[in-house]
């Protein structure tokens, strides 16, 4: 069965590119900007092609140019007019755009040369935290309202999970802090999302701590084996899809009782599970739940 989506809905293309779906109808209508198939039924479908040329005019649109000048010009010239723009203003929007295309593609070639260019000028902490982790999260929003397929999501998860692979294995020649903290980094049971933990691991390896990075979907009664082995522990683990909002208090409870017994070990937790919890929630002594990856690595 084939899942690579090439035709998409007016929908669709709101969740894309950010502009509602109205006024879209009226672009359409009064500067023939895009030209939609319909069905039998008059609904509107809508090419890659005509994706990536609302991409562009979304872009021009959010840098200041008015629709009625973009009208103007002819197909070949806006991306030529992005290219100008992108290369002397804010890079994010079109880096994003960039990305997003390349995985509705599948093109492997244009997400490295956006990364490429973007490494030019930036560091891998900057194209991470302006670029990635707002795009990852615009993906799981389209991946929930089926505007892409779980192999788009895959795709450009996948190249991501290699830029932060790289970047930890050029960190290894780097001599280490003397050993006094170590850092368990792993995802609970039937969690597989490991992005944000891989490079929560290159920052504390940035920064010359001692890491053991253990991956996804770790039972927690395998974690007690590393108590054997080192005496001051932090456990870092990350909830985007599990445990389920009602079972974390009791998962947490039994995480204290049986892994955080000493003083010198606890929990850092961050993911999307975590901001649904109840505000008043007391938390056991020794875990701390924050809020982004970047509040998280200023407070070690």
């Amino acid at each position: 069965m084939n899942n690579i989506k090439i035709i998409f809905s007016i929908k669709d293309l709101e969740n894309l590119t950010g502009i509602k779906a109205h006024t879209i109808r009226i672009w359409e209508k009064r500067y023939n900007l895009l030209q939609p198939d319909r069905t039998d039924t008059n609904i509107r479908n809508y090419s890659l092609s005509s994706l990536q040329k609302l991409l562009n005019i979304s872009f021009l649109n959010n840098s200041g140019y008015k629709i009625s000048k973009i009208a103007q010009l002819a197909d070949d010239e806006i991306p030529i007019k992005v290219r100008e723009i992108a290369s002397r203003a804010k890079v994010e929007d079109h880096a994003i755009n960039a990305f997003k295309l390349s995985m509705l593609n599948f093109d492997q070639v244009l997400f490295y040369n956006t990364y490429n260019n973007l490494i030019e000028n930036k560091s891998f902490n900057e194209i991470f935290y302006s670029i990635f982790l707002p795009l990852l999260n615009e993906i799981g929003l389209l991946w929930q309202t089926d505007t892409i397929t779980p192999a788009h999501e895959h795709f450009i998860t996948a190249h991501i999970k290699q830029k932060i692979l790289l970047n930890i294995e050029r960190l290894q020649s780097l001599e280490p802090k003397p050993v006094s903290k170590t850092f368990i980094l792993f995802l609970p049971d039937n969690e597989v999302h490991d992005i944000g933990l891989l490079f929560i691991n290159y920052q504390l390896r940035s920064k010359g701590y001692h890491t053991i990075f253990l991956g996804e979907s770790v039972p927690m009664s395998s974690l007690v084996s590393v108590l054997e082995f080192f005496n001051e522990i932090t456990f870092i683990s990350y909830f985007t899809v599990n445990p389920e909002v009602g079972e974390i208090p009791k998962y947490l409870n039994d995480f204290k009782s049986l892994l955080l017994s000493s003083a010198t070990t606890n929990l850092m937790l961050l993911g999307p599970k975590l901001l649904s919890l109840d505000e008043n929630l007391d938390l056991p002594e020794g875990i701390t739940i924050y809020d982004s990856i970047e509040n998280l690595v200023k407070d070690i």
